[in-house]
C-alpha cells in the first residue's frame, strides 16, 4: 500500500470515528446515564466528547485534503506520528480500561491498532529510518 493511500483510509477512518462519537447519546443512552453523574462530570463528559469528535475530523480534513504535505515536510510527518500516537494509545487505553476478556474489548483494540498502523506506516516510510 502506498503512503499516500494509508493516509486516505486514516481519513476515512477517522470520520467513521467522528460519526461514531456523535451517536455516543443514543448509542450509551447518554441522556439517561449521564444524568446519574454531577453537573459537572456531565458536562465534562459531553464536552471532551465533543472536542474528540472535532479531533477526528481535524485528522480526517489534513489527511484527506493536504495529504501531500502530510508525506513531504517535516510538519506534516510530526503530525502524521502524532496521529498514529495517539491511535496506539488509545489501544492502549481499551486494555488498561475495558480489558481484553470480551470479544468487542479485543475487536475495538484491533481497530485502534490499524488506526496507528494507517498512521505509523506512511510515517515510517516518509521519515527515512
Amino acid at each position: 500500500m502506498a503512503p499516500f493511500s494509508a493516509l486516505i483510509l486514516g481519513g476515512i477512518f477517522n470520520v467513521v470515528f467522528a460519526v461514531f462519537h456523535l451517536l455516543f447519546w443514543r448509542l450509551f443512552d447518554w441522556k439517561h446515564d449521564l444524568a446519574l453523574l454531577r453537573h459537572i462530570n456531565r458536562q465534562a463528559m459531553q464536552i471532551l466528547n465533543i472536542c474528540l469528535t472535532f479531533t477526528f475530523l481535524i485528522f480526517a480534513y489534513v489527511s484527506l485534503f493536504h495529504t501531500e504535505e502530510l508525506l513531504t515536510t517535516g510538519l506534516g510527518r510530526g503530525l502524521v506520528l502524532a496521529i498514529a500516537i495517539f491511535w496506539f494509545l488509545r489501544a492502549l487505553e481499551q486494555v488498561y480500561f475495558f480489558g481484553l476478556r470480551k470479544l468487542l474489548s479485543i475487536a475495538f483494540f484491533l481497530v485502534f491498532l490499524v488506526g496507528g498502523a494507517l498512521y505509523a506506516y506512511p510515517w515510517y516510510i516518509t521519515s527515512g529510518i
